[in-house]
């Protein structure tokens, strides 16, 4: 019998030993599935204007549902408004200026060049004559000389007139230089992208949901002055929605990205949640303190991501949950 009793003391030792290492690692069971802790991450957004202004209207609330697409806050767009208009003004102008040098002159202002070229041709000939017959009167002494230089004075301006004359129509007819046509459109080009900024700055007056979600937080009240990118609302939004959950080292080789998991909540134990594994981090860090024990706290996990493919409102972000992965 005093045989038998530290055989027995030994085999509840062992007993023992066994009960405590399942309940330290629940993570390994013979069943061949694998549980893990983790907490639901639903991603949240920070909606806010491009723009600054007045903020003329919020159109949700705390708790409201919305649209991908669904206008959710307006800015006073007034200021904007009058931009656009300015830059529409600017670019028929510029509009206008090209299409005229492009089309060159009009046929009357050539026609006009022509015959003042006519006109000079008639007076530059007369005054020709009039020179030639006052240089052969001066040999005979008839006039003084100068009549005679008075006589070619007159005739050498009524040629240079003609010349200038001459000129102005070959500029007429050849119309405007192409780098003149070229800076043309260039300051068209550059009114018609600030006319585009313009109007994208109206759009941006419009604050719509990105996705589909619920309105976590309403930051802003109409009538308050905004700066660019301040926050308006927070959304939480439906898709995606993952887990974030943690994998001791041993058993860090038999999960890999792809693989089927059950999530449950403590909230509907009798839900069943599917989704795979989507991400392993390659860096090991210490287990966070909403998740293990105070035991388990100083021990080196690797994090990893599974998405959610059934995701309902029953998922709340923070939420603690356990993944069950089916080796």
């Amino acid at each position: 019998m005093k045989k038998l009793v530290p055989i027995l003391v030994l085999a509840l030792i062992l007993a023992g030993g066994g009960l405590w290492y399942l309940a330290e690692h629940p993570a390994r069971s013979e069943s061949g599935v694998l549980e893990l802790y983790g907490n639901v991450d639903i991603r949240e957004v920070n909606l806010g204007f491009r723009v600054s202004g007045r903020l003329k209207e919020v159109l949700r609330d705390e708790g409201d549902s919305v649209k991908a697409g669904e206008t959710l806050a307006r800015l006073d767009d007034e200021p904007y408004e009058r931009e656009v208009e300015e830059s529409r003004a600017q670019v028929a102008s510029l509009h206008a200026r090209l299409t005229l040098l492009e089309a060159g002159n009009r046929p009357q202002e050539i026609e006009q060049a022509r015959a003042q070229v006519r006109e000079r041709e008639v007076t530059a000939a007369n005054a020709e004559r009039l020179y030639r017959r006052q240089e052969q009167l001066l040999q005979n002494k008839t006039v003084s000389i100068q009549e005679r230089d008075d006589a070619e004075a007159n005739y050498r301006e009524a040629a240079a007139r003609l010349n200038s004359a001459r000129e102005q129509l070959n500029l007429l007819e050849a119309g405007f230089r192409v780098e003149d046509i070229a800076q043309a459109k260039a300051e068209l080009a550059r009114a018609e992208a600030a006319l585009a900024s313009a109007e994208l700055r109206v759009t941006d007056t419009v604050l719509k949901a990105p996705s589909d979600g619920v309105v976590f937080t309403r930051a802003q009240e109409p009538g308050a002055i905004l700066q660019t990118g301040t926050t308006v609302l927070t959304v939480s939004l439906h898709q995606p929605v993952w887990v974030r959950a943690y994998v001791e080292e041993p058993d860090l080789g038999k999960i890999h990205p792809g693989m089927k998991v059950e999530i449950h909540t403590d909230s509907n134990p009798g839900k069943t949640y599917s989704g795979q594994v989507g991400y392993v981090s390659p860096r090991a860090e210490f287990t966070p303190k909403n998740v293990e024990t105070r035991e388990l706290r100083t021990s080196l996990v690797y994090r990893l991501r599974v998405v959610v493919e059934n995701a309902d409102e029953g998922l709340r972000q923070g939420m603690p949950v356990t993944a069950k992965i089916v080796r």
